[in-house]
């Protein structure tokens, strides 16, 4: 039986990196750390997107279409034992996100375009991938990096991230390269504020990260980084 796909409520924000510190002393009380950051309360994350050589993600985003997907390669903290490959669904405010686990050689594989082994596998979402690389000539596009800070609260399911220092590596779509430069794709001083949840969310979760009376921002970082590629 095919699994049925979990949509969440998804809002994103931009905040001026002043007003981190208010933000974080109001949910830090109420809300869990993520259990996988580090001792600073951070972790890295690393994301190589994919998309066909007409673009067709990335205008999809730009012309605002209702429902649209994303492939993307993923990966923490720069360690290679835990690979993801995601595909992001998006309908309205709504998205889903399906994932395989992919080790570094088959990474490298996929990036120098050898993907026949994926025709083999017994996941469903590797198989898919496949027919993308194959029929939608998806190919490897840019890398984003940043540093997320995520706080959990148990009713609603609902997650807090707060993503900084937001950047794309250039001239290269290794995402196993550590030292390649890098240039910044948002605005100074800014970095984005982003709430995910089921069902509904309380409203003094809204009131704490003060966005109770804010509209969200159709902020991409896979779109922010292709203006620089």
């Amino acid at each position: 039986m095919k699994k049925k796909l979990k949509y969440r409520h998804e809002m994103k924000h931009k905040i001026m990196n002043a007003d981190i510190v208010t933000i974080k002393s109001r949910i830090s009380p109420i809300m869990k750390l993520d259990k996988n950051a580090s001792n600073d309360g951070k972790y890295l994350i690393r994301s190589l997107y994919f998309d066909t050589p007409e673009d067709k993600a990335l205008l999809d985003k730009i012309n605002g279409l209702s429902i649209r997907e994303k492939f993307r390669i993923r990966l923490y903290n720069h360690d290679i034992s835990f690979i993801r490959l995601e595909k992001k669904i998006k309908h309205n405010n709504m998205t889903a996100k399906i994932s395989a686990t992919l080790t570094k050689t088959q990474v490298k594989k996929i990036i120098a375009n050898d993907i026949e082994f994926l025709k083999e596998s017994d996941d469903k979402l590797l198989q898919e991938f496949y027919v993308k690389l194959k029929c939608d000539r998806l190919r490897p596009k840019s890398i984003v990096d940043y540093y997320r800070e995520a706080y959990t609260y148990g009713v609603g399911n609902i997650r807090v991230t707060i993503d900084r220092d937001i950047k794309t590596p250039i001239n290269t779509i290794d995402i196993f390269d550590t030292k390649a430069q890098c240039i910044s794709i948002i605005e100074n001083n800014t970095s984005v504020l982003e709430v995910k949840y089921d069902e509904f969310i309380p409203d003094f979760i809204l009131d704490l990260v003060q966005i109770n009376k804010c509209s969200s921002t159709a902020i991409s970082k896979y779109a922010s980084s292709r203006v620089y590629l």
